[in-house]
């Protein structure tokens, strides 16, 4: 019994009857071979949409030699963040015939390399889309060479190994909100900063301090931090106790920018007429505060989509221009004003 009368679903067979042509021309024109002239391409493909053929993933996989898997591999903790990131990638991956699976590695580099290796060997994924922290672990777009398989990364900086890199601009995102501070007249700003060793932490300072240095009459405190929560209460409590206390604050991401904003209404001080705050990421997050929280916005969902499209293209081996680079874009929003008088 054929598996269009067990299942009532027609197959490659029936497609291939009905179109007068082999199953072998049929399949060529499901995976876009070159090798199938306009005429019988269009004949097939009438014959396809006329009987709703809709060729198993398992089964194309097979014809191709993949597993038609890319997987996302990333160790964040910004639930929004990461939503918006892995929609961007499912919605290109799903419309390229993949299926995408979501892979959260260790925090810490010494065990990365060997548990992405691992991942990417039993899951027989036929790619990776890297995110940062991760895809600045040392030595890891080596090891994925090895074995072989194909990956893209996400980073602040410039990496190498990788089969292409999309960068988000942070360097210069962090002078740009630096810059917009002191034209709102603001010279006591105060800092919190992202995790030491962290790529996207270590640009978002270098850009904001050198841009606030480059004002004789500015001064500068900063905090630690952690990207989390309760690292920018922390940092708020340490920053607004200083004398002077800062009439800016810079959270490196929204979610410390969130706890900074949490302190400033516990010790009533009023955002943005006594202090201005700004986040980074641009997230889901900014728009829930009150105020709503300035913050430069990173285009999570059309660079996840990028670096997806990207990667099918180096998979499929077509060509394609490098990634490039991103800039970022600062969003004034209600938690930033003049400086006080």
């Amino acid at each position: 019994m054929s598996a269009s009368k067990a299942t009532g679903e027609p197959t490659i067979d029936d497609v291939a009857a009905a179109a007068g042509v082999s199953i072998r021309t049929v399949s060529r024109v499901l995976n876009k071979s070159p090798k199938v002239n306009e005429n019988t391409r269009r004949s097939i493909e009438a014959v396809i949409a006329q009987l709703n053929f809709r060729p198993s993933r398992g089964a194309r996989a097979l014809a191709m030699r993949r597993s038609l898997l890319i997987g996302l591999v990333h160790n964040d903790q910004n639930a929004l963040v990461l939503d918006t990131i892995q929609r961007g990638i499912a919605g290109v991956a799903s419309r390229s015939g993949y299926e995408l699976v979501v892979h959260s590695c260790p925090a810490e580099d010494s065990g990365v390399i060997e548990d992405l290796v691992a991942f990417a060997e039993r899951s027989r994924v036929d790619g990776l889309v890297v995110l940062p922290p991760v895809s600045g672990v040392p030595g890891l777009a080596q090891a994925l060479n090895r074995i072989p398989v194909m990956a893209v990364a996400l980073s602040s900086i410039p990496l190498s190994g990788f089969a292409d890199v999309v960068v988000s601009e942070e360097r210069q995102a962090g002078s740009d909100v630096a810059r917009y501070l002191l034209e709102l007249g603001h010279r006591s700003i105060g800092m919190v900063n992202g995790p030491v060793g962290v790529a996207s932490a270590q640009e978002r300072r270098a850009g904001f301090v050198g841009a606030v240095a480059s004002e004789p009459n500015a001064s500068l405190i900063e905090a630690a931090g952690d990207y989390s929560f309760e690292y920018g209460v922390l940092a708020a409590e340490q920053l607004l106790a200083a004398t002077p206390r800062p009439t800016a604050i810079f959270a490196a991401n929204d979610i410390m920018a969130a706890g900074v904003l949490k302190v400033a209404a516990r010790l009533r001080i009023a955002v943005p007429e006594e202090l201005s705050i700004v986040g980074f990421d641009g997230s889901a997050l900014t728009r829930m505060l009150t105020p709503a929280l300035t913050s430069v916005l990173r285009p999570f969902g059309a660079m996840a989509a990028t670096a997806a499209e990207t990667l099918i293209a180096r998979i499929e081996g077509k060509d394609l221009p490098p990634a490039g680079s991103h800039p970022l874009e600062l969003v004034p929003a209600e938690s930033t004003g003049p400086a006080p008088v």
